[in-house]
């Protein structure tokens, strides 16, 4: 039978180092902190090495103490959220929770929408993009109210956090394929430029990958059928695109765009969490690539930029990866915790 294929001793040390240059960054309280200290949290959660407890707990309290909180939340800023209830749930400070439960009203009782209840994706306090879904709000909001409405046994933040689930899932993902669109824009009700961008598919399958493992008796939920059944169906496609060296691309479906690793870490995330044996030829492929795109100083490399929807394929082909970027430290860093903790999932059934 296949099994993984990897260093435990690699994988830590590999963990460490990214750790360690993740928090040299002098990143500020929005979404690219929001993922790299989800990262760090996860890490922690799997291996329970307290000193990243404790790098995490210091930086944090200097944001809040030292340098202040943002004046306004948007979706993106909401991403923080991850790490604060890892910390809550470590230290039982209440600060943290209070900043958690913020960042929850924002989502229900200011943040914008549109349709049935769907958030729509914001970066500033501006509305940057009207009546636009983007898949990047799948991890910075419905995954983090997922994660409070169980940790309250909130059944309307469950629901609401389903709700987003469900209608990223009818925006954005092409039947035909199993791809998700980067974005969809309900004003014109078309995807934009409608491409299929690598790091959508991550977002997309690496926070439905976990709803399962946190919801308890998920299947009594029947949008989480729908969750099952789209993650199914993109991890099936997903495998057709990856390349020789482990890895997905930028746009997925084009030979000319370079290899993405925020995205293949949040892509191969995704297929450790779900469990299905039939993925792990694919896995061990990923372990490889990788982690040959990470530096013994532990610097992510050939992650993209920041990137909105773009107007064209040279658009998504010409964003930069020439620089460390937080989600790329937090996806390798989830990747390489999936790693470790792969045995103690329950393998994969029906659902």
């Amino acid at each position: 039978m296949t099994s993984l294929e990897f260093d435990q001793k690699i994988v830590e040390d590999t963990i460490d180092h990214i750790v360690d240059k993740t928090m040299s960054m002098d990143l500020t309280w929005d979404w690219p902190c929001g993922v790299a200290y989800y990262g760090i949290a996860k890490a922690y959660e799997v291996t329970k090495k307290k000193e990243y407890l404790d790098v995490l707990k210091d930086r944090i309290d200097e944001y809040v103490d030292e340098l202040g909180l943002p004046k306004v939340w948007t979706v993106n800023t909401c991403a923080m959220g991850h790490c604060l209830i890892t910390l809550y749930d470590a230290t039982g400070d209440k600060r943290y929770w209070d900043i958690v439960m913020s960042k929850v009203d924002y989502l229900e009782n200011e943040a914008l929408r549109f349709g049935d209840n769907v958030l729509q994706h914001t970066v500033s306090a501006n509305n940057d993009f009207p009546e636009q879904c983007w898949a990047d709000t799948l991890f910075m909001a419905a995954f983090f109210l997922l994660r409070v409405g169980v940790h309250e046994k909130d059944e309307d933040l469950i629901n609401d956090a389903l709700n987003q689930y469900y209608w990223h899932i009818k925006y954005l993902q092409d039947k035909d394929t199993g791809f998700y669109y980067h974005g969809y824009n309900n004003i014109t009700k078309d995807h934009m430029s409608g491409f299929y961008w690598g790091r959508a598919n991550a977002w997309a399958a690496f926070t439905m990958s976990q709803v399962g493992h946190i919801l308890p008796e998920a299947y009594l939920y029947p949008q989480f059928l729908d969750i099952v059944g789209s993650l199914n169906e993109q991890l099936s496609a997903l495998k057709t695109v990856q390349t020789e060296n482990g890895l997905w691309r930028t746009i997925l479906d084009d030979p000319e765009s370079y290899e993405e690793i925020s995205a293949s870490a949040g892509i191969a995330a995704a297929m450790l969490s779900k469990g299905n044996p039939l993925h792990i030829k694919y896995i061990n492929k990923s372990i490889k690539g990788i982690l040959a795109n990470i530096s013994p100083q532990g610097r992510v490399m050939n992650v993209s930029g920041g990137t909105a929807v773009m107007k064209d394929r040279d658009g998504y082909r010409n964003i930069s990866r020439d620089w460390m970027q937080g989600w790329g430290q937090g996806l390798a860093l989830a990747f390489l915790a999936g790693l470790l903790e792969y045995g103690n999932l329950r393998s994969d059934g029906a659902l």
